[in-house]
């Protein structure tokens, strides 16, 4: 499993929003110099974000973005299903068949179950992770994160 650019960058303009004090939000071009991303790239995301109902957009001369719902409403696993969609599902055995019409496996799949395992594993883990969480300090985050970790595996 990779951690695209996408989803990297994804994240970083909805914690920066996320921290942006204020009613007006930041825009493309202040979203691009702050996180160090082309404009085209921004948008890119900005629309995907917006699309996702993940963040709102105001219009005019001082418009911007801004979180759609609170930041401790949103969740990891909300955005990078948004940015990415899900490492496993269902649809990946009927688009992942080979040559053949059906995937020789269908009936008889321990690999499809490894899938399953982790795809709720990793579900469970960042349905409990906010954007909130991701707005607090490294420190304070790895704290947080360190200890849903061992929440989960126990």
């Amino acid at each position: 499993m990779k951690i695209t650019a996408q989803d990297e960058y994804g994240l970083r303009i909805l914690v920066r929003i996320a921290k942006c004090r204020g009613n007006a939000g930041l825009s493309i071009p202040q979203l691009s110099e702050l996180e160090g991303l082309s404009q085209p790239n921004v948008s890119k995301l900005t629309r995907i974000l917006r699309i996702e109902g993940l963040i709102n957009s105001t219009k005019g001369h001082v418009g911007g973005y801004v979180l759609a719902r609170p930041a401790a409403n949103i969740t990891v696993n909300d955005i990078l299903k948004a940015l990415s969609g899900r490492l496993f599902d269902q649809e990946f055995c009927i688009n992942h068949t080979g040559v053949m019409k059906i995937c020789s496996n269908s009936v008889d799949c321990s690999i499809r179950s490894l899938w399953t395992i982790v795809q709720s594993a990793i579900d469970k883990l960042l349905d409990k992770i906010t954007l909130a969480d991701l707005s607090n300090s490294e420190k304070e985050a790895t704290v947080t994160f360190q200890s849903l970790f061992e929440e989960n595996t126990n």
